[in-house]
């Protein structure tokens, strides 16, 4: 894996329960690992809704391998990249070769 290529930072969030000051239980997104990674396969398309345009583009991270990328999931985790939101719709892991993993995102309509 040629590091040069490494030139975009994101940072994967996690998904966790938290508990407040008196006791109620709620969702919120709290920052898992930053690193820096290669953004290619970014295809954008737009289509409209109702009047509105919704941004449906999908964007592909790959990273460096290491263990705190190894346990990332599509289900409780997500990335942001220059401050947009991406969902995680898929994990290749790259012929489990642990030198790199591509992460499928799609960006999050808000």
């Amino acid at each position: 894996m040629d590091i040069a290529l490494l030139n975009v930072k994101i940072v994967i969030q996690k998904n966790s329960v938290v508990v407040d000051k008196i006791g109620n239980h709620k969702n919120e997104w709290t920052d898992y690992y930053s690193c820096y990674a290669t953004a290619s396969g970014e295809s954008p398309s737009e289509n409209t809704d109702a009047g509105t345009v919704v941004d449906n583009s999908k964007i592909d991270f790959t990273v460096r391998y290491c263990k705190a990328v190894s346990f990332v999931d599509s289900t409780g985790y997500r990335v942001i990249y220059s401050g947009e939101i991406y969902n995680i719709l898929g994990i290749d892991h790259k012929n489990f070769k642990k030198k790199s993993v591509k992460l499928k995102c799609q960006k999050v309509r808000r």
